[in-house]
């Protein structure tokens, strides 16, 4: 009865294996290949090749180049060897596959960190024409009239831009104004209503009388034009 081989006699067996492949085998078989006869003995293979090899020729050249009992303990231990030739690969295919998921995954956080770098910190702050609104509200919501007059200027020459951002030319405002379309502009009117209150302040200064109430109102028209074309929040 042969002796039940363990995890670690048949991990000596596969390295005692893999050292007479490396060492008696692969020599054995380059001397076969080169016409020479190898140092163990002759074998059906000790000619050049001229024909093809068969299976047969295999095993009986492994046979013959062996050291003794060599052979016998490969046929007899071939399904152990097989079982852990399999648990290997299956310890590196997992050990490869966990590789390229981590790779993927530091180039996902790379690509996040450079698209994120890439943005500057204006763009991930609040916009430059929303802080302007902000201004324009908090002056539009003091108790000084100074302030009211300076959030009314400030809000049409907002409006100005976004003339200009939509494309109309002119010289003047009033010019620009008269060049929209309707029907790509639904609130011109209040756009040419707050323009008026404001060319009153810049002609009449401090002689206009300006309210709270007024000013608010203004300010009102200013956003519903701005906020018809995302101009503000």
């Amino acid at each position: 009865m042969e002796p039940e081989l363990t995890f670690t006699g048949g991990a000596f067996w596969t390295l005692e294996s893999l050292a007479d492949v490396a060492f008696r085998w692969i020599p054995a078989s380059i001397l076969v290949l080169g016409g020479a006869s190898p140092e163990v003995g002759p074998s059906p293979l000790t000619t050049p090749i001229t024909q093809p090899i068969t299976t047969v020729d295999i095993v009986n050249f492994l046979q013959t180049t062996s050291a003794p009992g060599a052979f016998d303990s490969l046929v007899n231990g071939w399904q152990t060897f097989v079982a852990l030739s399999v648990l290997v690969s299956l310890v590196l295919a997992a050990g490869i596959i966990y590789c390229v998921v981590r790779i993927l995954q530091i180039r996902h956080h790379e690509e996040q960190r450079y698209r994120a770098a890439a943005q500057s910190v204006v763009a991930r702050d609040i916009p430059r024409t929303q802080l302007r609104w902000n201004r324009v509200l908090e002056q539009a919501h003091s108790d000084v009239e100074q302030n009211w007059r300076l959030a009314i200027l400030e809000a049409d020459i907002m409006l100005n831009e976004l003339l200009d951002t939509l494309g109309y030319k002119g010289e003047t405002m009033a010019d620009k104004m008269k060049a929209v379309a309707r029907g790509d502009f639904q609130t011109i009117d209040l756009a040419w209503e707050a323009h008026r209150i404001r060319n009153a302040i810049a002609h009449q200064g401090t002689m206009l009388q300006l309210s709270s109430q007024e000013t608010r109102r203004a300010v009102d028209m200013y956003a519903r034009i701005f906020r018809e074309f995302r101009f503000i929040e």
